[in-house]
């Protein structure tokens, strides 16, 4: 690699890690924003909480740590020459994703379908509380779907590159920064599912 091209490479590392903490700020956002209306519809959320599905979030963790480890043993992969390997791993990640948005349409129809989702006139007629807790819970666990849903596209554009020849085991700078940008997906995650899912 010339020094030029290592040049590039930390130039796009650093463009990578920049961007993330803008992600991270978003959702950062949206956290601060819930702490805060936890505080004053404590009750209410806990209620909230409680009829959230836990088996399905609690599978869907289960689904995106399994993709974080794929896409970490991808890089691996890439960086020793092993072309099939990359590809089969990444394609693992992309079907965990897909796993982990097909939960969450189940989780959301049902829901939607006792009638409970913004606006709707049953939480309408309770308390207002739920009604923000609920208002919460779909957009940011719907923030987070379209990141996962950026992230299977991400990954999938990598997956050809790699087929193609474009990224090998001497220029993989992108197969990292997508892998990074899914790590931070899951990262996400782990922070969702215990604040709506394990609330008490």
């Amino acid at each position: 690699m010339s020094h030029a091209e290592a040049k590039d490479n930390v130039g796009a590392k650093l463009g990578m890690w920049l961007f993330l903490f803008t992600e991270l700020l978003l959702f950062g956002g949206l956290f601060i924003l819930y702490a805060v209306y936890l505080n004053r519809y404590p009750h209410e959320f806990a209620a909230g909480g409680h009829e959230l599905n836990v088996v399905f979030g609690a599978t869907n963790t289960v689904v995106l740590l399994t993709s974080s480890l794929l896409a970490a043993m991808s890089v691996t992969a890439i960086k020793q020459g092993e072309k099939r390997n990359a590809i089969l791993l990444l394609l693992g990640t992309i079907g965990c994703a897909l796993i982990f948005l097909g939960i969450k349409y189940l989780e959301w129809s049902a829901k939607i379908g006792h009638g409970i989702y913004p606006g709707s006139p049953k939480l309408g007629a309770g308390p207002p509380g739920e009604s923000v807790f609920f208002s919460m819970y779909y957009l940011t666990t719907g923030l987070h779907g379209l990141h996962v849903i950026v992230g299977g596209v991400l990954l999938g554009w990598i997956t050809t590159k790699i087929k193609s020849g474009a990224i090998n085991a001497h220029d993989n700078v992108t197969v990292e920064n997508g892998t990074l940008y899914w790590h931070l997906v899951d990262l996400i995650w782990i922070f969702i599912f215990p604040l709506y899912y394990l609330i008490l």
